[in-house]
């Protein structure tokens, strides 16, 4: 039965977000912010194990506790500028894929200090600000063939979903073959494979804190075993900050080199795309879209995402960017930027229950699940590839396959930008390359030089 939709506005609220006009109310936004917390909030446990000094960066890494205060301060100021000014119902909170490129590919692959990554993400943050607020911003997603875009994303998918399972022990090293199965007796690999499963049941269940159920349960079966420590608290005020805090304006003056320039290249294109992308999809699940199936306020929407970015960067934490689990808070009714407030509000919390977080983000076993998963979902894209088509097959499987296979996600962007313009000439499709895809191939072509230097 249709619903009647109220015009008028029901107080100050009401009236600055627009509640009655989209047909929702307030005690569905606020409920829908809820939702979209639990379906995002993983990353509270996830990012400080990605990035943090105790988990794979070992004493490369960032201060465990300053990462996971940076991840919940960037979460609630990301979120609360896309709540408040560009009024979307969507959520901020550092990238999955972006992280895992900060650690593995700049501070591991490059040897790049994390202070100087830092800065790289910050000049990315700027520059990305600066095409949002302007049209160069249509022009260069215009540019960047739709195969290669998707591409990207998949390759990241595979990536990250490849972190996991090594993280997980259920794919270790092997001298005759480099990689091999882990071995299934061992503990660890038990409980992060128990952790998959559950995860996984969650997920097709449709629970929309499917990974964050499965981090819980998994930690929980984990301390029951002896395999994870108990936490030594539930409460404890944010800290950290004082070892992250500016290292990103201090550093700026390392950043100008042509290593980091890469990385800054790298950074701006994929949280670039993946904002659009995450932006549109969200979006069109709420209907928010115009009859011409564009998005009304891009411009602040996509602005908003870049002032997250920077933001998490002066704080201490990798690309803030939009989390396309904002689906799980449109699909409980969320309409408006109050949906976003709230899932801020609930960040804010979090931040306190670091002792909480800190036993999962300490164990990878645990947080390894939640990797695959996450890989899975972003891995979707293949399908939507035209594999039939040489000229975007190849360069699309070459990004795709290099990512995981080099541990860099830099390098498979790289090699898949100079493959494009090279097969579309040798169908006869030069026309069709844009001129900002021969710049790519010439500045991609300058990295690989570099790195054989």
């Amino acid at each position: 039965m249709a619903t009647a939709v109220p015009t008028e506005p029901r107080g100050r609220i009401d009236a600055f977000f627009g509640i009655s006009a989209t047909g929702s109310t307030m005690k569905r936004e606020l409920m829908a912010g809820t939702v979209t917390f639990l379906a995002m909030s993983y990353v509270l446990a996830v990012n400080p194990s990605v990035l943090g000094d105790e988990g794979a960066l070992g004493d490369k890494g960032i201060p465990m506790q300053a990462v996971f205060t940076a991840t919940a301060v960037a979460a609630v100021f990301g979120t609360l500028v896309m709540g408040l000014w560009a009024k979307y119902p969507i959520a901020l909170a550092p990238g999955m894929g972006l992280n895992a490129f900060f650690a593995y590919s700049v501070v591991l692959g490059m040897g790049i200090p994390w202070q100087v990554a830092l800065s790289g993400t910050l000049l990315s943050g700027i520059i990305f600000f600066v095409l949002a607020v302007t049209k160069v911003r249509e022009r260069i997603l215009n540019a960047i063939p739709m195969q290669m875009k998707l591409a990207v994303g998949a390759g990241i998918g595979l990536f990250v979903a490849f972190l996991g399972l090594k993280n997980a022990g259920i794919v270790v090293n092997s001298d005759a073959t480099l990689v091999t199965l882990g071995d299934f007796t061992k503990g660890t690999t038990l409980l992060a494979l128990f952790g998959l499963v559950v995860t996984v049941v969650f997920l097709v269940i449709g629970w929309h804190g499917a990974v964050l159920y499965g981090i819980v349960l998994t930690a929980l079966v984990g301390i029951v075993s002896g395999l994870v420590a108990l936490p030594d608290g539930v409460v404890a005020a944010p800290k950290g900050l004082e070892h992250t805090f500016g290292q990103a304006i201090i550093h700026l003056p390392d950043a100008f080199t042509g290593q980091m320039a890469v990385v800054v290249l790298t950074m701006l294109f994929v949280d670039f795309f993946d904002a659009s992308g995450t932006l549109i999809g969200v979006a069109n699940q709420a209907n928010l879209l115009d009859k011409d199936g564009k998005l009304p306020r891009a411009a602040s929407a996509l602005a908003a995402d870049s002032v997250g970015t920077m933001a998490g960067a002066v704080i201490g934490t990798s690309t803030t960017t939009a989390y396309v689990e904002s689906t799980a808070g449109v699909s409980a009714g969320g309409r408006t930027g109050l949906t976003a407030v709230a899932t801020a509000g609930w960040f804010l919390i979090a931040m306190f229950c670091y002792p909480i977080f800190a036993v999962v983000a300490g164990s990878g076993e645990v947080t390894a699940p939640a990797l695959i998963v996450v890989g899975v979902l972003m891995a979707r894209a293949l399908g939507e590839i035209d594999w039939n088509r040489l000229e975007y097959s190849v360069p699309a499987f070459i990004t795709i396959v290099m990512m995981p296979l080099t541990y860099s996600i830099a390098n498979g962007l790289a090699m898949g930008m100079l493959f494009y313009p090279v097969v579309m000439v040798a169908k006869g499709r030069i026309k069709d390359v844009h001129p900002a895809m021969w710049a790519l191939l010439v500045v991609f072509l300058g990295y690989f030089f570099f790195l054989a230097e």
